[in-house]
């Protein structure tokens, strides 16, 4: 049980001040009941609106979003449109940050939480959570990218570890990853000769970017989801 001005406080992104002018207002109810004291503890299952709209009692937060292009993935950004941006004011709370990271032009399923732990032990490489991505390039796919995925593509950084690619069509493929370098598809590809023109994550672990969620929008994860993107499905084939 927490005080419900440090409730709203950790779980907004309002101050302790800005959330107990909140309360005092008369614009906080917990379980229907309209509380005006800062001091009135809660717990998380309670039902907290803020102004007439839910905030979670949550610890933590998880966040799908279906990241469209010319949002980086940053907390903030002094020229950059960022993808907290995109997080409306009933999901928003302070420590959010995207796990992991998609190119400015980059598209799709990105997670974006306030748990450390959570997000290091999906992006961590030794967990091998795989990461599935639809892949258009200016040149045809071949059998020979194919198999070059598979053994294990050499960069400047090293071999990365075998990657599944399966051919979708004549310049569309499906690359699974079981790790996560810098640009490192697209330096998959350039290894072959060919440009990635079009980039755009489909899943993280057993978790696929939920059908109905538009480009942009964002809503929480649900516990069973969150297992499922826990799974760690090898990228590997080997």
């Amino acid at each position: 049980m927490e005080r419900l001005d440090k409730i709203i406080s950790s779980r907004t992104a309002l101050s302790r001040k800005e959330a107990k002018g909140f309360i005092s207002g008369g614009k906080v109810s917990v379980n229907g009941a309209v509380i005006k004291s800062s001091e009135y503890k809660v717990s998380e299952n309670d039902e907290i609106l803020l102004d007439g709209k839910k905030i979670s009692g949550k610890e933590h937060l998880y966040i799908v979003l279906n990241k469209p292009e010319g949002y980086v993935s940053a907390t903030e950004d002094q020229e950059q449109k960022t993808v907290l941006e995109l997080v409306p004011p009933e999901l928003s709370r302070k420590g959010l940050f995207p796990a992991g990271r998609l190119d400015k032009d980059t598209t799709g399923l990105m997670i974006i939480t306030d748990d450390g732990e959570f997000a290091h032990d999906i992006l961590a490489p030794r967990k091998h959570v795989s990461k599935s991505y639809a892949v258009t390039i200016d040149l045809p796919v071949t059998e020979e990218m194919k198999r070059g995925f598979e053994n294990g593509v050499e960069l400047i950084d090293g071999v990365c570890k075998p990657a599944l690619l399966e051919i979708t069509g004549e310049r569309t493929a499906t690359v699974t990853l079981s790790e996560g370098r810098y640009h490192q598809i697209k330096r998959m590809f350039g290894c072959f000769g060919a440009k990635v023109t079009k980039l755009h994550r489909l899943s993280v672990g057993g978790f696929h970017l939920p059908e109905d969620l538009s480009p942009g929008k964002c809503r929480e994860i649900t516990p069973g989801e969150l297992e499922l993107i826990k799974q760690t499905k090898t990228a590997e084939t080997r």
